[in-house]
């Protein structure tokens, strides 16, 4: 019975971190990676400790990464110290006040916003927009990360299943 409960918990865990590598408020790494421990936690498939903690150190890396990135950008492109605070701060209203959507236009909103204080307000150029896409820039880089992270223990999920299959059922 048990086996059963950590088996589908598993499949439950690695089709929620695939929705979290897209959908921002879901930890899609962190959220594959249980599915990944849960099934390695079953009597059907041997425990590997060097697998659960690389993996778990990439899930927590692309985790701090897809939270990094979108500040990054900002100063990537230009941005003043104002639009990478700015930044920080839009990802963390943003989240509060817009949920995932958030995510998105948080960073943009606090990085255009910030540049603008910081340049008085000037919108003689097109930096401030430019700072702010360096934001999205970013933002969509961690998606992506998420992605082909969480597709990646996806079919490490699915190759450790049919190997260990006779013994799951």
């Amino acid at each position: 019975m048990i086996e059963i409960l950590l088996f589908g918990g598993a499949v439950f865990f690695i089709l929620l971190g695939l929705a979290g590598s897209v959908l921002p408020i879901i930890p899609g790494p962190l959220s594959s990676w249980v599915g990944i421990l849960l099934l390695y936690l079953t009597q059907a498939v041997p425990f590997d400790w060097r697998m659960i903690i690389i993996t778990g150190l990439v899930a927590i890396t692309i985790f701090i990464l897809d939270l990094l990135l979108p500040i990054i950008g900002t100063k990537k492109y230009g941005g003043s110290k104002a639009s990478i605070r700015g930044c920080t701060i839009g990802i963390i209203v943003g989240i509060i006040a817009l949920g995932p959507l958030g995510l998105v236009f948080g960073p943009f909103l606090g990085a255009l916003a910030g540049e603008l204080i910081a340049r008085k307000f000037s919108l003689t150029n097109f930096s401030p927009l430019k700072v702010a896409f360096g934001a999205v820039i970013g933002f969509l880089i961690g998606s992506f990360l998420k992605i082909v992270i969480c597709v990646g223990f996806l079919i490490h999920f699915i190759l450790i299943t049919i190997k260990n299959w006779d013994t799951l059922v």
